[in-house]
Formats: structure tokens, C-alpha cells, sequence
């Protein structure tokens, strides 16, 4: 009998408000979501509906005000800041700015991904470094500054930088922005192999609708709500 994969993320009745008193504007209201080990998901919705702000939730760049939110197997509401901190060692972040160093080359950008996880995972680091670079397909790239990169190649040097602490999850926030149709789609094809090849959870918060056939399901919101699931 095939047992299905598990759960990587889980939320029941998250709510999240900015502010206070008379300024509070509440801009969750109670979602729930799962999404299972190697998804990639897609979550849409006009500016201001919630997305970025669930991604820091369960992300652990935000406390938890309000229901439940669980990452591989760790519930977040309670979480101390040391805890967060613990469970971000787990996860990658991909950005619409690449937030590449400009002094530092492709290699010494990936190595600064692997530097949060502590000491113990710097002992190999060029080989881990080289090892990821070349999975994103830039293996002629690894002493190239940013400069002397594309657009799409820097996005994919933030990619490998997000990838080479090997993490459970992986979000990503309008990672194609910045990006042409064929840049953008070869980014996300990257992250569709990813979680293919390791099991690896994608949750990608984006307005771009020519990747959409990358995902498993698209979650679309809608005023701080999910409205679909498909």
C-alpha cells in the first residue's frame, strides 16, 4: 500500500493583524492549508492579499498570533525567537532580488547560505558549494562576480544559495519578477526538479502566470482568505 508523503507544512485558523487599536488592520483570517513533502505550490492572489505576510509566518520570520502553524512536525505558535532561528536552518528563502553580495563571487555568495547552518556544515563547504552550483547549471560561473552575470544567472547563483543547506522547504517570494519568460521558467523548472529529486516542499508566492504549469496546486487568495485549491 503507497503511503502518501508527509506534511511538511500544516495551518488551522491563522490570523495575523498590523497594528494596534484603532490602526489594527487584521490581514489573515483563519487559513488552513497543508501541503505535503515534494509539492510545488503555487500561491496567487492580488497585491495585499495575505500572501507575503502567511510566507513569513510559516517561514518563522514572524511570531504566530493566532491558530496554528506547523513545519516539519514543529509547531510554530509559542515558537521562542531561538526556536525560529533553529527551524530557519531547515528552510530556503528565494527572493525577487537576488541579494547578491557584489564583492563576492558566485561561490563565496553560496557559501554565506551554508554559514547559518554552524560550523559543522563548513568543513566541506566548496565541495558543497561546487556541487550546487553545478546542479543549477553554472558550473563555468563559480569565480564570476555578479557583474559578469546575467539576470537569470544571479538569480540562479541565489537559488543554489538557497539550496546548498539542503533544507526541508524552500520559499519563494516573486523569484521571477525580474526575469524574461524563458529566465523565469528555467528558474522554476529548477525548483520543480528539486522537489522531484528530494523531496523537497516549494511554496512560491507569485503573480506570474506563464509558470503555473510547474505547480501541483495553485492556492489562490483573496483579502487575507484562500479561495481556492486546487
Amino acid at each position: 500500500m503507497h503511503t502518501p508523503p508527509e506534511i511538511t507544512i500544516r495551518t488551522r485558523g491563522l490570523g495575523h493583524t498590523f497594528g494596534e487599536g484603532e490602526a489594527a488592520r487584521k490581514v489573515l483570517h483563519g487559513v488552513e492549508i497543508d501541503i505535503r513533502a515534494g509539492e510545488l505550490v503555487i500561491l496567487m492572489g492580488p497585491s495585499g492579499s495575505g500572501k507575503t505576510t502567511l510566507l513569513t509566518l510559516i517561514g518563522c520570520l514572524r511570531g504566530i498570533q493566532e491558530g496554528s502553524a506547523e513545519i516539519i512536525g514543529q509547531e510554530l505558535n509559542g515558537a521562542s525567537q531561538e526556536l525560529r532561528a533553529s527551524m530557519r536552518k531547515r528552510l530556503g528563502f528565494i527572493f525577487q532580488a537576488h541579494n547578491l553580495h557584489s564583492s563576492l563571487t558566485a561561490i563565496q555568495n553560496v557559501r554565506m547560505g551554508l554559514e547559518v547552518h554552524g560550523r559543522d556544515n563548513m568543513r566541506n563547504w566548496r565541495e558543497a558549494c561546487e556541487r550546487v552550483l553545478d546542479l543549477v547549471d553554472l558550473e563555468d560561473k563559480h569565480h564570476s562576480h555578479p557583474a559578469n552575470l546575467s539576470g537569470g544567472q544571479k538569480q540562479r547563483v541565489a537559488i543554489a544559495r538557497a539550496l546548498v543547506g539542503n533544507p526541508d522547504i524552500v520559499f519563494a517570494d516573486e523569484p521571477t519578477a525580474a526575469l524574461d519568460q524563458k529566465t523565469g521558467r528555467e528558474a522554476v523548472a529548477l525548483l520543480r526538479r528539486l522537489a522531484d529529486e528530494r523531496g523537497t516542499t516549494v511554496l512560491m508566492v507569485t503573480h506570474d502566470h506563464r509558470i503555473q504549469d510547474f505547480a501541483d496546486r495553485i492556492v489562490e487568495m483573496e483579502d487575507g482568505r484562500i479561495v481556492s485549491a486546487k
